[in-house]
C-alpha cells in the first residue's frame, strides 16, 4: 500500500472519530452514585429536550431561589496595577500560579450529563432541592394549564443515588426513607419502579423488599395504589439507582408535563341527574314507562289465571255428566 493511500486512510479515520465525539454533545461525564438532580424523559430529540429543560428549570429556579450568581475569577484592580509594575516574567508566573490555584470552573446550578439510557437526560443540580423545584413546576402547570414544553415528557427529581444492587438499595433506603415513613411519621404510599439497561434487578423482588422496609419503619404505613399521599420513585439506569419521595404523583399525571396541562375530564353529577329527572318532561316520560310496566304486569297476571279458570270449567262439565 502506498504512502498516499495510508495518509488517506488516516484522514478518513480522523474524520470518523471526530464525528463520533461530536455526537456526545452532553459531555463525557455520566450519572454517578452520589449525585442529585432531575431525570428528564423525552421522545427522541435529546438536544432540544435539554435546551427546553434548561429554560424551564431556570425560569422556576429564579422564582424560588433568585437568579444564579456566578463567581468572578478575575483579580481585583489593585492586583492588576501591581502586576503592571512588576517584571513581565514575574507577572506571567504569578498569573499561571493563580490559574492553577483556582482549579476548574465553578459548577453551574444545572449541568446536563449522560444518563446512560436513550431518551433520558440527567440534569445535575447544585445548591437546590430538586423535589421542591419539580413539584413547584408541575403545580404551576397544573393550575395555569399553560404548555411550556414540546418534547419533554416526565420530570423526576433525584434526591438520592446508590448502587443498583438489591442489598445496596435496601441498605441505603433504610435511612433515606426515615423522614417520611419512620414513627411517628406515617403515610399511604406506592412504589414506582423502572429499570433501564439493567437486567440483574427483578421488579417484583425490589418492590417487595422496599414495601417490607417501609412496614418496619412504621406498621401504620399502608399501600394505596389509587391515590397515595406519597410515591417512592425508583429509577435504575445501568449500575445507578435514582431515588426520591414525591407528593401528588397521581394528581400531576405521574409528573408528566404534557399530561398535567390537559383539562381534567368532567365527572358526572349525580345530583344534577336526579334533578333533571324531576322536570315535567322527564316526569311524564317516567310516568309513561311506569304505566307500561303496570299494564304489562297486569297482562302477565291474567295469563296466569287462564289455566285456573279453564280447570274450573272442565271440572263443572265433568260433574254435570
Amino acid at each position: 500500500m502506498s504512502a498516499a493511500q495510508n495518509e488517506s486512510r488516516k484522514r478518513s479515520k480522523k474524520r470518523y472519530v471526530a464525528g463520533h465525539h461530536n455526537k456526545r454533545w452532553k459531555g463525557s461525564r455520566e450519572l454517578e452514585v452520589g449525585m442529585e438532580g432531575i431525570l428528564i424523559t423525552c421522545n427522541m430529540n435529546e438536544r432540544k429536550c435539554t435546551a427546553e429543560a434548561f429554560n424551564l428549570l431556570n425560569e422556576y429556579a429564579d422564582e424560588l431561589y433568585g437568579p444564579e450568581k456566578l463567581q468572578d475569577n478575575t483579580g481585583s484592580s489593585s492586583e492588576e496595577e501591581d502586576a503592571e509594575e512588576e517584571d513581565v516574567e514575574v507577572a506571567l508566573k504569578k498569573e499561571v500560579a493563580q490559574l492553577q490555584a483556582s482549579g476548574t470552573k465553578p459548577e453551574r446550578r444545572f449541568q446536563a450529563l449522560d444518563s446512560g439510557a436513550n431518551n433520558v437526560i440527567f440534569i445535575k443540580t447544585q445548591n437546590l432541592e430538586s423535589d421542591k423545584l419539580v413539584h413547584h413546576i408541575l403545580s404551576d402547570l397544573h393550575t395555569t394549564k399553560k404548555k411550556k414544553s414540546r418534547v419533554i415528557l416526565r420530570m423526576l427529581p433525584v434526591t438520592g443515588t446508590c448502587k443498583a444492587f438489591q442489598d445496596d438499595m435496601v441498605k441505603y433506603l433504610t435511612t433515606f426513607l426515615e423522614p417520611w415513613f419512620k414513627t411517628p411519621s406515617c403515610a399511604t404510599y406506592q412504589i414506582a419502579f423502572k429499570a433501564r439497561n439493567s437486567s440483574h434487578n427483578k421488579r417484583d423482588e425490589i418492590i417487595k423488599s422496599i414495601a417490607g422496609l417501609v412496614g418496619k419503619l412504621n406498621p401504620k404505613n399502608k399501600v394505596d395504589l389509587t391515590n397515595p399521599e406519597l410515591t417512592i420513585i425508583v429509577e435504575v439506569i445501568k449500575a445507578v439507582c435514582c431515588l426520591s419521595v414525591v407528593k401528588d404523583y397521581t394528581l400531576y399525571r405521574k409528573y408528566n408535563v404534557q399530561e398535567v396541562v390537559k383539562e381534567d375530564a368532567p365527572k358526572p353529577d349525580v345530583t344534577t341527574a336526579k334533578t333533571d329527572a324531576s322536570t315535567p318532561e322527564q316526569k311524564e316520560k317516567q310516568d309513561a314507562v311506569e304505566t307500561n310496566q303496570e299494564d304489562k304486569k297486569g297482562e302477565e297476571e291474567n295469563d296466569k289465571n287462564v289455566p285456573e279458570d279453564k280447570k274450573e270449567v272442565d271440572k263443572s262439565q265433568g260433574e254435570g255428566e
